[in-house]
């Protein structure tokens, strides 16, 4: 078991642990504290009456950004988890991806 849990493919599917590089982790991390911070502002609007069109605009605004943060965990995922599985013969690594894709159209 020692052994199959250092392969890459097993860290990313069986441990629920994905090694990530620093600028990925710092970018990302960013992206959602803007995100966060946009979510603390229409949540004021909200507080004060601000109108609806603002808001909604405010909204669409922050769902652009969480988008983006998906799309590029998504890329990592394929270019790291995904091939390391398919490279071992794992070939069920695409079930899963299709779930992902689903859950985001």
């Amino acid at each position: 078991m020692e052994a199959i849990a250092q392969t890459g493919a097993e860290t990313c599917a069986h441990m629920k642990h994905t090694p990530r590089s620093e600028e990925l982790k710092h970018d990302v991390t960013c992206r959602i504290n803007r995100a966060m911070g946009q979510l603390n502002g229409i949540k004021a609007m909200v507080e004060e009456d601000r109108y609806c069109g603002d808001v909604l605009t405010q909204l669409a605004a922050v769902e652009s950004a969480v988008k983006a943060v998906s799309r590029q965990v998504m890329q990592d995922h394929l270019e790291t988890c995904v091939v390391e599985h398919i490279q071992a013969g794992d070939t069920e690594v695409i079930d899963e991806v299709m779930r992902l894709f689903k859950k985001f159209m």
